[in-house]
């Protein structure tokens, strides 16, 4: 039951993180409601999402790289993207390794 809870835990914190980060380029925009949890789905559905967005990320920071070469984009706003891309891969890994970690505690556990 507490691994359950810590899943979903590491999922809303990303997801909450990733809708965040997502709306803190757009302005005038009201951060703290987009902050609670939009839906009750399953774990697998949150993660999904989650690595749909992890993916969406990187196809937009190559999209502005390949705009930067031919010289449609900032750099601000290259590096920016990047950078989103670099926290969403580094916050699934991190999720990753955690889901690991309770799937080797549970293996431990006697019967």
């Amino acid at each position: 039951m507490a691994i359950n809870t810590t899943f979903n835990a590491a999922t809303a914190a990303y997801g909450n993180a990733s809708r965040l980060i997502n709306q803190a380029a757009k302005p005038n925009t009201d951060l703290t409601a987009l902050a609670a949890p939009s839906n009750g789905g399953t774990f697998a559905d949150m993660l999904a999402q989650q690595v749909q967005g992890v993916v969406d990320a990187g196809k937009t920071s190559d999209a502005m790289a390949i705009d930067m070469v031919n010289g449609k984009a900032n750099v601000v706003d290259m590096v920016t993207a990047l950078s989103e891309t670099e926290i969403a891969i580094e916050s699934m890994v991190t999720i990753r390794d955690r889901v690991i970690s309770a799937y080797e505690e549970i293996m431990r556990m006697p019967i």
